[in-house]
């Protein structure tokens, strides 16, 4: 509804009230004591007469839009797990990504720690692991001025949603997740209520910090889809009215995200073999290329990659899916498009093509590399940045949390 304002002075300018249409409320004035009216950028003089005359005239001034307010950002999070070294695949596919979002979205980054603990662990790579991982974001282009980085365990409502969660999923949801039965497989006997329950804390991590959209690859589609489906549940169970009966404000509890899916780079494959992803719990240290690596560990991983005995190199053949995946990575680290990159290397012959790509990696990852020692050896500056991002995500969190133990009927801490 399109609003004015009405400024009244007395003695001095003490009231401002939006106007809607002609319905306008005055406080307590005397008959006589309003003089001017300001609508806009005009002004005019009224004869102390009464409200009724001074209402009417204002009815008869055209309407003034406020200026509107600027759109809440929508919030976005993401995090990599600390199991090793990043690599191309966690920067092509999700690091690269994220520095773009940052502008445009309310961006939270974690280091997801308690993730990496699903399956057998060193505590000691663990421990190191995540204060690098940080440091990669931040060589990566996460600028804390604009995002909020931190570690997952730092911040407690995430394990503590997880519970609450937990009593909310059918078990039966996931025991469907393909991720679990794929390592469920591997590991055996051995396998862990962690490894079996681990997609609720993922779903804790997303919609405790009512999070709008959620990048994601193809692969992490269906945990992202259990995470709606219990932002919905709870929603249905403990939201609306029942909620506002116990003195919450009604409505949703929690905030179904969406996908952001990335328009490139969203799955990066080994290099060893071509139809499996690119992945740091490979035994095979060749099967990826590091954030951190020398040119001439690069340049000895990619002369030993997988290829075939096609002629030329083309994109999105089935039947060459070595050469979609190295063609798709030199893409990203030479900013060329597609259709520039199938041009300059529809006759190469591999031979040709691995120097030109091993050089392309190179030059990306330099300044990343440099910018990753310079925060290195300020590990003080790192710890300070990762604690000013674990106050803010705790905030935020702590919010999201109280409103779902609300709907949910605990009782709030009793404060002395």
């Amino acid at each position: 509804m399109a609003t004015s304002t009405v400024r009244f002075f007395t003695c001095s300018p003490r009231f401002t009230r939006p106007v809607h249409n002609s319905n306008i409320f005055f406080p307590n004035f005397s008959r006589h004591s309003v003089s001017t009216f300001t609508l806009g950028a005009r002004s005019r003089r009224l004869k102390s007469t009464s409200i009724v005359n001074s209402a009417a005239a204002v009815e008869n001034e055209a309407p003034v839009k406020d200026d509107a307010k600027p759109e809440r950002k929508k919030r976005v999070l993401s995090g990599v797990q600390p199991t090793g070294d990043l690599h191309l695949g966690n920067y092509l596919g999700a690091i690269r990504n994220w520095v773009a979002l940052q502008d445009s979205y309310d961006t939270f980054f974690c280091v997801v720690d308690l993730h990496a603990i699903t399956v057998q662990h060193d505590p000691k790579v663990l421990l190191n692991a995540t204060r690098t991982s940080a440091a990669t974001y931040l060589a990566a282009g996460i600028d804390p001025a604009k995002s909020t980085i931190f570690v997952q365990s730092h911040v407690p409502a995430h394990t503590e949603l997880t519970w609450l969660l937990n009593c909310t999923t059918p078990i039966g949801w996931l025991e469907r997740m393909i991720q679990y039965k794929e390592k469920a497989k591997k590991a055996g006997e051995n396998v862990s209520l962690g490894l079996l329950g681990y997609p609720v804390l993922m779903a804790a991590d997303i919609l405790v910090y009512g999070s709008d959209l959620v990048p994601v690859g193809e692969d992490q589609r269906q945990h992202l889809e259990l995470a709606r489906d219990i932002a919905k549940r709870v929603n249905d169970q403990y939201g609306g009215r029942k909620w506002k009966k116990l003195g919450g404000r009604g409505g949703k509890v929690l905030t179904v995200p969406e996908a952001l899916i990335p328009p490139a780079g969203a799955r990066v494959m080994s290099l060893l073999d071509g139809t499996s992803k690119m992945s740091k719990s490979a035994e095979a240290a060749g099967s990826r290329i590091n954030l951190t690596d020398s040119k001439d560990q690069i340049q000895q991983k990619i002369k030993r990659c997988k290829t075939d005995s096609f002629d030329g190199l083309v994109f999105d053949d089935p039947a060459r899916p070595e050469a979609n995946n190295l063609l798709s990575v030199y893409q990203l680290m030479s900013g060329k498009t597609k259709e520039d990159v199938a041009a300059e290397c529809a006759s190469m012959r591999w031979g040709e093509f691995k120097p030109v790509l091993t050089d392309a990696c190179v030059a990306h990852l330099e300044p990343i590399q440099k910018k990753y020692a310079e925060v290195m050896e300020d590990t003080t500056y790192l710890d300070s940045l990762l604690a000013d991002g674990a106050e803010k995500a705790n905030q935020s969190a702590e919010w999201t949390l109280k409103n779902v133990k609300q709907s949910m009927g605990f009782m709030p801490p009793i404060r002395k």
